[in-house]
């Protein structure tokens, strides 16, 4: 089993100026952390913080810290409610990066009490900021010190990533982009597990770059098969797959194994609006949607929400003008981070449209007779696709995240929260992150769920 947390870049702020206010002492704080509680992969995300009031503490040195554990009452029950894991971090001041023997009887004290009051058997952790703003940390199982966090990340305009995982040859295909984003970006591409939700034009293409950059794992959602008039932007379709009608992710699976670039590849054949596809994606550290519908698209923003996950969206837009030619070309990449703006409330869609399209998935014959009495507006069906345009798009979205887990522009990469383009009159233009989404930032980190993202639908 491995363990990883996730924390968004306001928490981290937040929690790094409470444990180093300035006057070179230690300081502590408790999280409340929602979970991801995988099969092979339990990931703790930052729910809550309750800082220890620095008067509270019965000492405070610049390697010491104690603090009175009473604090822990006001958490516990949330914690019970809720099943979140109770974390503990405190800083060291002194640039020291392991526990001190003193912070392993007090963890053992402190978390033996906090298994035994909350009666699971559930992980909990222990962290050590740095002054840097590092965190490493280590998993709490029934009180006992168990093994490392091998991985934490912070989700904000840049993504930062501690790994504690062991060192990985890549081979001579890597050499080229180490040549350009260095061996430390290429390291932690190699650990990375990032989902494509939509694997046809645009997904098709993001796929094939993430598994070129050498991505550790891949998970690729889509529930359609392969036809005759998808083999003009699928990349690596062809008639064979159109033929035998194969599963867009199993004929992508099949690519990337073609490859031999040593990666793991979960095909899931299934729609998004399920549970185990929604379980799968929210393991992962990265997710890219590649879909034109908005109900999927909604659900994916609500998941990377409740799963304080970096979620880039990328969509196509050709308006044919009907006589053969075409009137409009254009695309955009969205960045969306847990806690700010989302697609919703950067318009991308209502919730009417998102009502609409649940209900063609789930009463066919329903949708098309309000759509036909016209209930139902704003609903665009089909779409030309060109697989020129979309590997554009899709070109742009996999760059967002390389820019992210390597800073090289020369303005902060909040300017670049939206990315677009019109190629009828040649032109890219960017815009900064907006205000944050009254619907999706209550749930960040909230995690496991029953029903799953609160939405009894999905269960």
């Amino acid at each position: 089993m491995k363990y990883a947390l996730r924390i968004t870049h306001a928490q981290h702020r937040a929690l790094q100026a409470h444990l180093f206010p300035g006057d070179g002492k230690e300081a502590v704080a408790l999280l409340l952390c929602g979970r991801r509680a995988g099969s092979s992969r339990h990931v703790l995300l930052v729910r809550q913080i309750h800082p220890v009031p620095h008067e509270r503490c019965k000492r405070r040195s610049a390697d010491c810290v104690t603090w009175p554990t009473d604090v822990v009452d006001r958490v516990l029950p949330e914690a019970f409610a809720h099943d979140y894991a109770v974390v503990k971090v405190h800083s060291h001041v002194v640039d020291k990066h392991s526990f001190s023997p003193t912070d392993d009887t007090s963890d053992e004290v402190f978390f033996s009490s906090v298994s035994s009051l909350l009666d699971d058997e559930l992980p909990h952790a222990s962290l050590v900021m740095m002054p840097s703003g590092e965190i490493f940390g280590r998993v709490i199982m029934n009180g006992k010190i168990a093994e490392p966090i091998s991985s934490v990340m912070v989700v904000g305009d840049d993504l930062v990533i501690w790994e504690n995982l062991p060192a990985y040859g890549y081979g001579e295909f890597a050499l080229r982009s180490e040549q350009a984003f260095g061996k430390g970006t290429i390291r932690i591409l190699r650990g990375l597990s990032v989902a494509v939700v939509g694997c046809s034009g645009t997904g098709s293409f993001v796929t094939e770059h993430l598994a070129r950059l050498g991505v550790g794992k891949l998970i690729l959602v889509d529930p359609d098969r392969v036809e005759e008039k998808n083999l003009n932007r699928i990349l690596n379709s062809g008639k064979k797959d159109a033929y035998l009608a194969s599963f867009k992710v199993h004929t992508l699976a099949q690519a990337i194994a073609r490859m031999g670039l040593d990666q793991q590849v979960l095909p899931m054949p299934v729609n998004l609006a399920t549970a185990e596809a929604i379980l799968a994606v929210a393991n992962c550290d990265v997710v890219f949607g590649c879909m034109d519908g908005t109900e999927g698209r909604h659900i994916l923003n609500r998941l990377a929400s409740f799963y304080s996950l970096p979620y880039f969206d990328v969509g196509v837009r050709l308006d044919a003008d009907g006589k053969g030619g075409i009137s409009g070309i254009s695309g955009a990449v969205h960045y969306l981070q847990p806690g700010l703006s989302s697609l919703f409330s950067r318009g991308v869609y209502s919730m009417n449209q998102v009502e609409a399209e649940g209900m063609r998935r789930t009463s066919p014959e329903i949708y098309r007779q309000q759509r036909g009495e016209g209930y139902l507006r704003g609903i665009v069906e089909d779409r030309p696709a060109v697989i020129t345009v979309n590997g554009i798009f899709a070109s742009l979205a996999v760059q967002e995240l390389l820019a992210r887990l390597h800073p090289y522009r020369n303005q902060s990469n909040r300017r670049y929260s939206y990315v677009g383009g019109n190629l009828a009159e040649m032109q890219i233009y960017a815009e900064s992150e907006g205000e944050s989404c009254l619907l999706l930032s209550p749930h960040v980190g909230r995690g496991d769920t029953k029903p799953i993202l609160n939405l009894p639908g999905l269960s």
